[in-house]
C-alpha cells in the first residue's frame, strides 16, 4: 500500500483511469459539468487501442446485470439519440431485427422503443422463430472515441498513456480518482470477479445491407449480428472466456462469416476489409460505487460492463458525477 498525503488543499482534480468508452464518456461528462473540475485521464492504452474501439457497438442492454441497468441504458439512449439528431455522423439510428432460435417472449425493454414491433415469421432468417423490430443506435466506435477525445480537448483535457500497478498510484496524485479500467480492473483493483472474454468481429464491404440484425441468445461464444455503417458492415461475433489473446482467430472468423451469411448470403461473398478484437469485461454484476479512500480521497468505481460498455456510458458516468457531488 502506498502512503497516501492527507489532501489539505481545496483542489478539485478528477483522475479518470481508462480511455475506453466508459473512461472518455466519464471524463467528458465530468469535465463539461458547470462545477468544472480539473479532470485528467490517465490509460495504458490510448482510446483507439482500447476494447471500445473494436465494438460493433448497438444498444442493447442485455449483456449486463445490475438493478440500474434499464435506467442507465435508458438515459444513454437518450443521449445517443440526441447526438444523431444534432448531426453527428458517429451515431446512426438504425431500424433492423433482434431474433432468437427458441420461442421467447419480447423483453419489456425493447416494447417501448421507436419503431418496436413483433416480427412475422417470414421476416424472420431460417432457423429463428422468434423476433421483434426496433430501432436501435449504433455507433462508428474509432471515430465516436475521437469525438469524445475533441470534446475533453475543448474543456482542457488530455488523455495521457501511463501504466499504473495499482490505484494507490492513482490516489497519491489526485484527490478523487474514478476507476473506469475495464479489464484492467482485474489487477488494479485487484478483482478477481473480472474475466477476460474475447469478443472478434470480421469488417466487410457492404453489399447493401441497411438494417441491423441481431441474434438474442445465452449461448455468448457463438452470437450472429450483423451491423451496417454505411459504406462498411460489421459482422460478429464471438465471446471467448477467459482469453485475452488480441490476435484475431481465422477460424472465428471463418465461423462468423458463415454465421452471417445465412442471414443474409450476399455477405458471403462480401470483401473483408479487417478483423476486430476486444477484451471484454465480463463480471456477474457492474460496479458503479464510491469508496471513502482515507485521508480526504474519494475513489469511484466504474466498471464491470461485460459487452454493454456502450450501452450503459452515459448512464453510468451520470451516476459517478451523482456519487461525486458534493465533493467537487
Amino acid at each position: 500500500m502506498v502512503e497516501r498525503r492527507t489532501v489539505t488543499s481545496s483542489r478539485r482534480d478528477v483522475l479518470i483511469v481508462g480511455a475506453g468508452v466508459s473512461g472518455m464518456t466519464t471524463a467528458v461528462r465530468l469535465a463539461e459539468d458547470p462545477s468544472r473540475p480539473r479532470v485528467h485521464v490517465l490509460a495504458q492504452h490510448r482510446p483507439e487501442r482500447s476494447t471500445s474501439a473494436a465494438a460493433g457497438a448497438i444498444w442493447d442492454p442485455i449483456y449486463a446485470n445490475h438493478d440500474d441497468v434499464p435506467r442507465w441504458s435508458a438515459q444513454t439512449y437518450e443521449v445517443l439519440c440526441a447526438l444523431h439528431r444534432a448531426g453527428r455522423p458517429e451515431v446512426r439510428l438504425v431500424d433492423g431485427v433482434e431474433a432468437s432460435r427458441h420461442p421467447i417472449t419480447s423483453p419489456v425493454w425493447a416494447t417501448a422503443l421507436p419503431g418496436f414491433r413483433e416480427c412475422a415469421p417470414a421476416e424472420l432468417p431460417p432457423g429463428f422463430c422468434s423476433g421483434w423490430c426496433y430501432r436501435a443506435p449504433i455507433v462508428d466506435m474509432p471515430s465516436y472515441l475521437r469525438y469524445l477525445e475533441r470534446r475533453l480537448m475543448a474543456a482542457g483535457t488530455v488523455v495521457s498513456p501511463t501504466r499504473l500497478e495499482s490505484l494507490d498510484e492513482a490516489l497519491d496524485a489526485a484527490r478523487v480518482v474514478v476507476n473506469c479500467s475495464g479489464i484492467g480492473a482485474r489487477d488494479l483493483v485487484p478483482d478477481p470477479e473480472v474475466v477476460p472474454v474475447r469478443g472478434q468481429l470480421v469488417a466487410v464491404r457492404n453489399p447493401g445491407v441497411s438494417q441491423f440484425f441481431a441474434e438474442h441468445t445465452d449461448e455468448l461464444d457463438e452470437m450472429t449480428y450483423l451491423l451496417p455503417q454505411g459504406e462498411v458492415l460489421l459482422l460478429g461475433g464471438s465471446a471467448d472466456k477467459d482469453i485475452d489473446d488480441p490476435v484475431p482467430d481465422p477460424a472465428v472468423a471463418r465461423g462468423i462469416i458463415e454465421r452471417c451469411a445465412g442471414v443474409v448470403p450476399a455477405v458471403a461473398h462480401a470483401q473483408v476489409l479487417g478483423h476486430r478484437v476486444g477484451i471484454r469485461p465480463q463480471r456477474e454484476r457492474v460496479r458503479v460505487e464510491r469508496i471513502d479512500a482515507g485521508d480526504g480521497h474519494v475513489l469511484v468505481h466504474n466498471y464491470g460492463h461485460s459487452g454493454a460498455g456502450v450501452s450503459l456510458s452515459w448512464g453510468c458516468a451520470e451516476t459517478v458525477a451523482h456519487l461525486l457531488s458534493g465533493v467537487l
